[in-house]
C-alpha cells in the first residue's frame, strides 16, 4: 500500500467535520485473507474463555486483545501503514494501542455491538482523545451488517434515541481491504447480518499514551518480547508509557525509565 500522496490536510478537515476518514482498498488480497483466517482464529480461541468464565454459553463472535502470537494481526500493527493519519490525529504526538478486536459478524447475531454507542466514556469537547480503526475483511454490505455511523457526532456528548441515529447515520459500505478511521466520540453500531456468511472485521483503537489501554499489553507480552520490537512498535504496544511497581523500577535512569518523557 503506498499512502505517499495521502493529503494530510484533507485528512484533518475530514476528521473535524465528519469525524472519518477512509482509504478504500487499500490492502491487497492476500493480507485480507491473512487477516480474516487470524481473526476468526483469535473468535475461537476467546470463545473458549468466554464459556469457560461463564460471559456466556456459546461466544459472542468477537475477540479482545488479540496481539502476541505471532499472526497477520502483529505484522499488520507492527507494518504502521496509517501511522501518519494517526499521528496527525494526535497533533503529531505519540500514541498507544488502546484495544484490538477481532468481530466475526456472524448472521443473526444480536450483541453488544449492534446497540449504538461510542467506544469511550470519557468526553472532552473538542480534544482527540482517542481514534477507532475499522479494518473490512469482507465486503461491507447494506444486507450483512455493514457499520452504521452517524457522522459529525465526535462534536456531541449526548447519546442520539434510536430513531433519530437511525434515521441520520449512515452505513459504511466497502470492499474487503478498505480501512475507516473515525473518532472514537462518533456514535455508531453494527448492523444486522441478514445474509447466511460471516463479514469479518479487524478493529483497532490507539489513544493518547497515558490512557488505561484495555489490557497491559507490555506486561501481557513481557520485556523480552519487547526487545524485539522496532522503537516505533514498542511505543504502540505501550512499552514507553508503563507504570512503575516498586522505588527500584521509579528510581532509574532517564533512558530506562518504564513511563517515558512525552507520553502526556
Amino acid at each position: 500500500m503506498n499512502l505517499c500522496k495521502l493529503d494530510l490536510e484533507a485528512c484533518k478537515a475530514a476528521l473535524a467535520t465528519t469525524g472519518l476518514i477512509r482509504f478504500d482498498e487499500v490492502l491487497g488480497r492476500d493480507q485480507v485473507l491473512e487477516l480474516r483466517r487470524d481473526c476468526l482464529k483469535w473468535i475461537d480461541i476467546c470463545t473458549h474463555y468466554q464459556i469457560r468464565y461463564g460471559i456466556n454459553d456459546g461466544g459472542d463472535g468477537t475477540a479482545h486483545q488479540a496481539v502476541g502470537r505471532g499472526d497477520s494481526i502483529d505484522r499488520f500493527l507492527d507494518s504502521h501503514l496509517f501511522h501518519e493519519p494517526l499521528s496527525l490525529f494526535f497533533d503529531g504526538g505519540p500514541y498507544a494501542l488502546n484495544a484490538c478486536t477481532p468481530v466475526g459478524g456472524f448472521p443473526d447475531a444480536a450483541i453488544y455491538v449492534h446497540r449504538v454507542h461510542r467506544d469511550v466514556g470519557t468526553f472532552i469537547p473538542g480534544y482527540p482523545l482517542r481514534i477507532n480503526m475499522l479494518v473490512m475483511l469482507d465486503d461491507f454490505t447494506e444486507d450483512n451488517g455493514a457499520t452504521h455511523v452517524l457522522l459529525g457526532s465526535h462534536r456531541y456528548e449526548e447519546k442520539p434515541d434510536d430513531e433519530t441515529f437511525d434515521r441520520e447515520s449512515e452505513q459504511l459500505l466497502g470492499r474487503a481491504g478498505t480501512v475507516v478511521l473515525f473518532n472514537s466520540y462518533v456514535w455508531h453500531r453494527a448492523g444486522r447480518n441478514i445474509t447466511g456468511e460471516n463479514r469479518v472485521a479487524l478493529t483497532l483503537s490507539f489513544g493518547r499514551p497515558f490512557l488505561k489501554p484495555q489490557l497491559d499489553y507490555a506486561r501481557m507480552l513481557g520485556e523480552e518480547y519487547g526487545q524485539g520490537l522496532s522503537p516505533l512498535t514498542r511505543q504502540v504496544l505501550g512499552y514507553n508509557c508503563r507504570v512503575p511497581t516498586s522505588h527500584a523500577e521509579w528510581y532509574r535512569l532517564p533512558p530506562e525509565r518504564l513511563y517515558q518523557s512525552g507520553q502526556g
